[in-house]
């Protein structure tokens, strides 16, 4: 792949990423951590944030994207594309 891709190409590929669920208890360091690695070895990674906290998914968001040092892809209800591009 191209070092730069496209918004096109990122959510081709999406479809076979991996998933991580935020549950009731928001998003700690477990979870960080755990988003981190799976960027590292995947570029791709979607978050799934359940119903009960998914009115704050957006304060959630920023949260992961400064904290993953990631891009922001797409967000189609309560799932999130975040893209980091392999070193």
């Amino acid at each position: 792949m191209s070092k730069v891709q496209s918004k096109k190409e990122i959510m081709r590929n999406s479809l076979n990423a991996i998933e991580i669920n935020v549950g009731k208890n928001g998003v700690n360091d477990n979870v960080l951590e755990e988003l981190k690695r799976q960027l590292k070895n995947n570029e791709i990674v979607k978050v799934r944030f359940t119903r009960t906290i998914a009115s704050n998914k957006d304060e959630f968001l920023e949260e992961i994207v400064s904290e993953t040092k990631s891009q922001l892809v797409d967000v189609r209800g309560n799932v999130a594309v975040l893209y980091k591009r392999k070193r």
